[in-house]
């Protein structure tokens, strides 16, 4: 893999990888290790407090001389203070998801950060760049964790906000080896985010049952929950029975968010209960066999990404 393009120039990576900042997973050192190996790791703000994000960002400064980010859930109460601590400790680089960005994005562009903001649609994809954004994560229904109402998938929304959009677009959802990354690329992407992937590293936070449940997970074993409260791709569980019996049952959105309480993911990524909790993860479960080191994950990345680049040119008369 020897490319570049807008997405490394933007985040100075040799390679376009980006990893997701997952809630409980995505700590200092996971977000180090796919720095120190050529990618851009990201700090996930989502599941800590200002205090912990600080902690973690200076943690990786000492483990990485190498660029990395934060990723902030803007619909969090806290989401400015995130803000504030991420601007204080010097970070360049910032992705944004769960909101809508033109409420920070003077305060962000005026300490002189990249922004890259993730969305599930065309509309948003433009909004984001109306009010500039420097890039947008098109992420599909296949991802793990939160998705977009509309429940586009990756293979119709990249291209289509390829077509829409002058700003670069990576792509994530349901990426987890080196052929989805060529995939995508033919399809207009500058870069990949890779979230379920990186979760069953060694040096992902999770917990180690929530990264045996991704590895035993099959190509059927993900569900779609709480589509009336925040659509969520999750593995199946005995909570994601409860959710959806709950849903068909006609529940209302605060019904469900009774259900669902505040630790729910907490409780299933990083204390590693598989039956009560939330097990957040994408449909390239089934590709997912082997809980690996980072830089391992890279090397198969690279290898796969090469080896289909090179077939499909001898496919191609």
């Amino acid at each position: 893999m020897n490319i570049k393009n807008r997405i490394t120039e933007l985040l100075n990576v040799k390679y376009p990888i980006i990893q997701g900042g997952m809630v409980w997973v995505s700590g200092w050192k996971l977000a180090s290790a796919v720095s120190n190996n050529g990618g851009f790791g990201l700090i996930g703000s989502g599941s800590m407090k200002p205090e912990l994000l600080m902690e973690h960002i200076r943690k990786c400064k000492s483990a990485t001389t190498k660029p990395f980010g934060v990723n902030i859930p803007l619909l969090r109460e806290d989401a400015e203070e995130l803000i504030d601590v991420t601007i204080k400790e010097g970070i360049k680089i910032v992705f944004t998801s769960a909101g809508n960005p033109a409420k920070f994005i003077d305060k962000l562009k005026s300490h002189n950060l990249t922004v890259v903001h993730i969305v599930a649609s065309v509309k948003h994809g433009l909004k984001a760049q109306s009010i500039g954004c420097d890039a947008v994560v098109g992420e599909g229904v296949e991802a793990g964790g939160h998705n977009g109402a509309d429940e586009l998938t990756t293979l119709t929304l990249i291209p289509q906000l390829v077509d829409n959009l002058n700003i670069p677009v990576i792509a994530a959802g349901g990426i987890a080896d080196g052929r989805a990354i060529a995939a995508v690329f033919a399809l207009g992407a500058e870069g990949v985010q890779i979230g379920t992937r990186f979760a069953a590293t060694i040096e992902s936070s999770a917990h180690p049952v929530y990264k045996q449940k991704v590895l035993q997970a099959k190509d059927t074993d993900t569900v779609l929950i709480l589509k009336k409260a925040g659509l969520t791709r999750v593995i199946k569980n005995e909570f994601s029975k409860k959710a959806l019996e709950t849903e068909f049952s006609g529940a209302d959105k605060n019904e469900l968010l009774k259900l669902l309480g505040k630790k729910r993911e907490k409780t299933g990524i990083f204390e590693g209960d598989e039956n009560e909790g939330i097990l957040e993860a994408g449909q390239s479960v089934g590709l997912i066999n082997k809980i690996l080191p980072v830089k391992e994950v890279f090397d198969k990345l690279i290898s796969e990404f090469d080896n289909s680049i090179k077939t499909l040119a001898k496919k191609i008369v």
